[in-house]
């Protein structure tokens, strides 16, 4: 949660239509004792009420943990944790995300990019689209920058994507530049195609700005 919500702060402020997610089957906070994490269920329970709750239960122990103070950052996102399998992909994200940082573009339930930040979220993500079948043939790059979960490690890997978002947000300006819109909206035409091939060597160029972060990429459908 530090990791993918600082990444997604970073991309907000630079405008970029952005959405987060978790992959695995609840959220897991800190607790009192590592045999007693905070758990809560995506998509349902908010920010809000999350951090609301935890002060409540002991106000000094998340304060000193930066439970509390992550909870703050994040509840001034988006409204809650979203899980990435239960996301239905091409449906209108409406009413309760609609205020969310980084919402303005992504009204319509699709993405061109995923960025993972472990490699098992990676492999639960190529997981999920195989089993999705690709309903609507669209292609995705899923790629994987590996960020240790803290706050200095969440810091430099939020500059990092946003270094890298900036790259195939270049690439994808020129390729529709050069070739015209068509089709891309639909995630085809000439210019997506154009852009497809660049995203290995966009992603190869920037693994030599960022030695220190292990990535991984493959191509998915939707």
């Amino acid at each position: 949660m530090l990791r993918s919500m600082e990444a997604h702060l970073r991309l907000s402020l630079a405008s970029y239509p952005v959405i987060s997610f978790g992959t695995g089957s609840l959220v897991r906070l800190p607790g009192p004792s590592i045999t007693q994490p905070n758990v809560y269920p995506f998509n349902v329970i908010s920010y809000d009420q999350m951090y609301s709750e935890l002060s409540a239960k002991d106000s000094r122990l998340y304060r000193a943990n930066g439970l509390l103070t992550m909870l703050e950052r994040n509840r001034g996102v988006k409204f809650a944790p979203e899980r990435w399998q239960d996301w239905p992909v091409g449906k209108p994200r409406l009413e309760k995300y609609t205020q969310d940082k980084g919402s303005k573009g992504s009204e319509g339930g699709v993405v061109d990019v995923v960025i993972t930040c472990e490699e098992r979220c990676w492999d639960a993500v190529v997981d999920n689209l195989l089993e999705r079948g690709s309903p609507l043939n669209r292609p995705v790059h899923v790629i994987n920058v590996d960020i240790k979960d803290n706050h200095e490690e969440g810091l430099i890997g939020g500059s990092a994507i946003l270094d890298l978002a900036d790259s195939l947000n270049s690439a994808a300006r020129e390729e529709r530049e050069k070739s015209g819109d068509g089709g891309w909206a639909d995630g085809a035409g000439d210019a997506r195609a154009g852009f497809d091939q660049r995203v290995p060597e966009i992603l190869a160029e920037w693994q030599e700005r960022w030695p220190n972060l292990a990535a991984l990429w493959t191509i998915g459908w939707f």
